[in-house]
């Protein structure tokens, strides 16, 4: 059953302010906070060192296999939470005023392409 003209305009609307506002989140700033490629190394080492250690601890089997893999667990999950914790960028880093920015040739270009799909589903 095919839309009535007013549900397909309904429709419309609702995709271009869907687009026009995941554009904003997406270009919206983080804060003063990002993710260290420092931290993402050390926590991949210290996950890998884990998984390691888990491994031993399996292997081992006994009262000290259960120690070390457990050492080795907490070392995999303290080696996540290094990983993804953000870390406060410097204070020269922040910009102190924001210039209003200008569209971004990405959001022009979705517009023409919702304008020219438009065009041709009136067109049929």
């Amino acid at each position: 059953m095919p839309l009535s003209e007013q549900e397909q305009r309904l429709l419309d609307e609702m995709e271009r302010h869907l687009l026009h506002n995941d554009a904003d989140v997406v270009s919206a700033p983080s804060g003063d906070r990002a993710l260290s490629y420092r931290n993402l190394v050390y926590g991949a080492l210290l996950l890998l060192a884990g998984v390691g250690g888990l491994i031993v601890g399996v292997v081992l089997g006994d009262v000290w296999g259960v120690v070390v893999g457990v050492i080795g667990f907490a070392a995999m999950l303290g080696g996540v939470m290094i990983a993804v914790t953000p870390v406060r960028k410097p204070l020269s880093a922040v910009p102190r005023e924001r210039a209003p920015k200008q569209r971004s040739s990405s959001a022009s270009f979705m517009d023409r392409m919702n304008d020219r799909w438009d065009r041709r589903q009136d067109g049929n």
